[in-house]
């Protein structure tokens, strides 16, 4: 998104008490570098090794085949965020492209748009851009230690009409993020549930957002969601406060949400399209709707850094609150850890690894 529009956002956040009614929301936002791509899940398959799917994964190098219920903080030594005090996980599905013959490719990933003076978001050559918004500053409690969530549904084949504005695709209609002037699953004229039906002039760009309330016990569940939930009115859509909490989840927590730019374009000759689709991209689940797109978290930040970021009130951009540090491009790049799965994952594939025996549904 460009300045006017957050600027237009943030005024309208400070009036209105949908958007937390005059308490200067906060939008902590800043990128992160690949720290690996591989093919596992400690959220949802801890201990397995090679998992169903291929992830992209940013953050810290405590990342894992299993990661303990503990604070991730203290058993990372680096991160790849331009948080230099996060050292959370962040890790979403990868796209490919299916070409006519039906053999896949991974498609690269870009930088970000740059906003609020912000270089190190422009060079990750990939990863993940991440948000963080305070809708009511010194009302929304950080996460804690051993905190995780899981947002989205990786089995999700049909549009759900209530995840509109969590979860979507915007089709760039031209170089350098054209269209992109409205906020994130909110702008009908470049926004799609799933992925867009045609060839898409600048890319591709997912958004996903996480839920808003937690029940104030439970650190994770056993379908990592369950300790989380929505407002009573729905899912909150960016920079809004939304509905009161529900009485099972009372604790307002951030609204995080992820972003992920899709270099799509050296793909867009139809001409090496298969014939029988409107789309030739698929998830590395195999999923070539979209619907199910899926992010998983687990939290990481040292100490009260977030909480501090998310008390800080009017704040835009990738520092927030007090004390708040960041790091260069270059410790984030040399930030990694290795593959617990070797697969060459840039080559051609007949088959997305993981689903040799099945094809896209």
């Amino acid at each position: 998104m460009f300045w006017s529009t957050i600027l237009a956002l943030a005024a309208v956040a400070e009036a209105a008490p949908q958007f937390g009614g005059g308490n200067a929301v906060t939008m902590l936002r800043f990128g992160c570098t690949q720290v690996v791509i591989d093919r596992i899940d400690p959220l949802v398959n801890p201990g397995q090794a090679p998992t169903g799917h291929i992830h992209q994964i940013v953050g810290g190098n405590a990342f894992n085949v299993t990661m303990p219920v503990s604070d991730i903080a203290q058993l990372a030594t680096c991160t790849t965020c331009q948080a230099s005090e996060d050292f959370s996980n962040y890790w979403t599905a990868n796209l490919y492209f299916r070409a006519k013959n039906g053999s896949y490719k991974r498609v690269p990933q870009g930088g970000s748009a740059y906003q609020f003076n912000d270089r190190f978001s422009t060079q990750t050559n990939g990863g993940i851009l991440v948000y963080y918004v305070s809708a009511q500053p010194g009302k929304v409690t950080a996460f804690k230690p051993g905190f995780r969530m899981l947002s989205g549904d990786l089995n999700q084949r049909k549009a759900d009409p209530n995840m509109r504005r969590q979860n979507c695709f915007r089709c760039y209609t031209g170089p350098n993020f054209g269209g992109d002037t409205g906020a994130p699953c909110q702008d009908n004229a470049v926004d799609h549930a799933g992925l867009p039906d045609k060839a898409c002039a600048g890319g591709i760009r997912s958004n996903i957002h996480f839920p808003t309330c937690w029940d104030g016990k439970n650190l994770d569940t056993p379908n990592h969601k369950d300790h989380v939930a929505y407002p009573v009115n729905g899912p909150a859509t960016f920079l809004s406060l939304g509905g009161n909490c529900p009485s099972t989840h009372p604790v307002r927590i951030p609204q995080l949400m992820l972003e992920v730019v899709w270099d799509t374009t050296k793909f867009n000759d139809k001409s090496n399209w298969p014939a029988d689709v409107k789309q030739p991209f698929v998830l590395s689940t195999g999923d070539p709707t979209g619907f199910g797109q899926h992010a998983d978290y687990v939290f990481g930040w040292k100490g009260d850094s977030l909480q501090r970021a998310m008390d800080a009130s009017n704040c835009f951009g990738p520092s927030c609150g007090t004390g708040f540090q960041r790091q260069s491009i270059e410790k984030a790049f040399d930030c990694t850890v290795g593959q617990k799965v070797k697969e060459n994952y840039d080559q051609w594939y007949d088959k997305l690894p993981g689903l040799e025996s099945a094809m896209p549904m």
